[in-house]
C-alpha cells in the first residue's frame, strides 16, 4: 500500500507539473506555496512588479504669462527722463477780442493857444499824476497837449490832446484841488490883497502869502516882483520897517556872500537881489532878508527907493 500511495503521488506531481507548462503560470498560481508566508517573498524576488511604460510628452498647453503688478511709485521718486510730459497745447488759439473804439469826445474847453487861470489849474492837476513835469506858466503849449494826450490814452479817451469835457471831468474826479502855491511853485502870483499899510505914502509892500513885492506910492501899484524869504530858523520879520541904509555891491560880513542892490529896512536884514534864487527858485531860503530874483526889476526899484521910505511885511 504505502509504495502504491507514492507512486500516485508522484504521477499526481507531474500532472500539476505538466499542467503548469502547458497554462504557463507560475507555481503561486496552483495556490500551494503561499500558505506559510513563503511564496509571497520568493515570488517578489524573482518576478518583478510590472511597470507600465511611460507615455510619450505631449505637448504643453501654453499659458498666457500672469502680468506683473508694479507697486505705485510717486512722482517725486521718478528720475527726470521718466516724468509724463506736459500736453503741448493746441496749435489754434482764438483771436483776440475787438478793441472797444473810446467814446467821442465831448466839446472842447481849453486847446493849445489858450491862456489863463484855468489852463494853469489843469497843469497842476495834471502834474499831479505825473503827466506834466514842469511848472505851470498858464501857457497851453504843445508840453501841455501831450501831457493831455497821454493822460487820454491810458483812460480809454479819444487822444486829441484837446482837453474836452469828458477829459476835464475825469481830471477832476483822479486830483485834488491845487493850492496856491501848487499853482504857482516857481513864483509869478498875483498879488494879495494889499496891507491897509501899504495904501499911504512910499511904501515896498511885502506879502508872504503871495510871496510878492509890491512897489506901491500912494496906494497905486507901480511894479511887482517874486520874492522870497528866511527860513524857519532865521525866518523873515514882519510889521512896519524904514529903508536906512543903501549898498548897491554889499557882502554880507556874517556870511561872506553878495548882497547887491541891498536896502536895509532892520539889523541885518535887507531887501537885495539873490543869485541863488535866480538858480534854485523856492527850493532854497535866504538868512532873514527879503530876496528877489529878478536882477533888472531890483536895480530899477533901487534907483527909486531913498531912505526913509517904508517897508511893510505881513502875511
Amino acid at each position: 500500500m504505502g509504495r502504491v500511495a507514492k507512486a500516485r503521488g508522484r504521477a499526481a506531481a507531474g500532472a500539476v507539473v505538466a499542467l503548469t507548462l502547458a497554462c504557463g503560470c507560475t507555481a503561486q498560481a496552483v495556490g500551494t506555496a503561499g500558505r506559510d508566508g513563503r511564496g509571497d517573498r520568493d515570488d517578489a524576488k524573482a518576478t518583478p512588479p510590472k511597470r507600465t511604460a511611460p507615455h510619450a510628452p505631449g505637448p504643453t498647453p501654453s499659458r498666457s504669462p500672469t502680468p506683473k503688478v508694479k507697486s505705485p511709485v510717486s512722482r517725486a521718486e521718478l528720475p527726470p527722463s521718466e516724468l509724463p510730459k506736459p500736453t503741448p497745447p493746441p496749435s489754434w488759439t482764438p483771436p483776440p477780442p475787438k478793441a472797444t473804439p473810446p467814446p467821442p469826445p465831448g466839446p472842447v474847453l481849453m486847446a493849445q493857444g489858450k491862456r489863463g487861470e484855468r489852463v494853469r489849474e489843469l497843469q497842476a492837476r495834471l502834474r499831479q499824476l505825473s503827466w506834466f513835469h514842469q511848472y505851470p506858466t498858464g501857457l497851453y503849449g504843445p508840453a501841455t497837449a501831450a501831457a493831455v494826450k497821454g493822460f487820454q490814452g491810458k483812460r480809454g479817451l479819444a487822444p486829441t490832446g484837446a482837453t474836452d469835457t469828458r477829459t476835464w471831468a475825469r481830471l477832476l474826479r483822479m486830483t485834488d484841488e491845487p493850492t496856491r502855491y501848487a499853482l504857482y511853485p516857481d513864483g509869478g502870483m498875483p498879488p494879495a490883497e494889499p496891507d491897509r499899510r501899504c495904501l499911504t505914502g512910499r511904501v515896498l509892500c511885502i506879502s508872504k502869502e503871495s510871496r510878492t513885492l509890491t512897489w506901491m506910492v500912494d496906494g497905486k501899484a507901480l511894479s511887482t516882483m517874486d520874492v522870497r524869504f528866511g527860513s524857519e530858523y532865521t525866518p523873515t520879520r514882519e510889521g512896519v520897517f524904514t529903508v536906512f541904509w543903501k549898498s548897491r555891491h554889499h557882502v554880507s560880513t556874517l556870511y561872506d556872500t553878495p548882497m547887491p542892490y541891498a536896502m536895509f529896512f532892520s539889523g541885518g536884514q535887507a531887501v537885495h537881489y539873490s543869485s541863488d534864487f535866480a538858480a534854485r527858485g523856492y527850493a532854497g531860503a535866504s538868512h532873514g532878508c527879503v530876496n528877489v530874483r529878478d536882477e533888472r526889476r531890483i536895480a530899477d526899484l533901487f534907483k527909486k527907493v531913498q531912505d526913509g521910505d517904508r517897508v511893510v511885511i505881513y502875511r
